[in-house]
């Protein structure tokens, strides 16, 4: 009886071998495919099995999160230059520790007409940079209404 490729996938699967070993078992073990398992046993040649954990596909996952984060740029600019340009993982991180700082530095940086951007590493607008932009407009423009009541402009009669 001859060696069939079926055979030979069918022990590379169980026993993590390559195909030469899986060859050379089942002709040693007359093509019988238990017989060929329990050789590569004896001959420590069975490799474990390699399962994924939960536990090491959510570090996985976060360490995706990070690299992206890291790609990615908050940008707080001004008229002329930026003023803060950071990973927006570093944001986050400063977001969740100082969060006060944070809660009073957004809108500040908006009344001194400051711009908030997210900017991709190759240079993709991201969609909430159209809410920021929204924002800066919205907070600019009560802004100008505050100080123009502040200083009415007085007629000349």
């Amino acid at each position: 009886m001859s060696i069939t490729l079926e055979k030979i996938d069918l022990l590379r699967e169980r026993a993590h071998v390559s195909y030469q070993d899986a060859k050379e078992a089942l002709e040693r073990c007359n093509n019988d495919i238990v017989e060929a398992l329990v050789y590569l046993e004896q001959d420590h040649k069975v490799k474990p099995e390699k399962k994924a954990s939960c536990e090491s596909k959510f570090f996985s996952k976060v360490k995706t999160v990070v690299q992206k984060g890291n790609e990615t740029k908050l940008v707080i600019a001004g008229k002329k230059d930026n003023l803060i340009n950071i990973p927006l993982t570093a944001a986050i991180l400063i977001t969740i520790v100082a969060t006060p700082v944070v809660i009073v530095g957004v809108p500040v940086a908006l009344l001194t007409n400051h711009k908030i951007r997210i900017e991709k590493k190759d240079g993709q607008d991201v969609e909430v940079n159209e809410i920021l932009d929204k924002m800066s407009s919205a907070v600019s423009s009560v802004k100008e209404k505050f100080t123009s009541e502040d200083h009415p402009v007085e007629e000349k009669h």
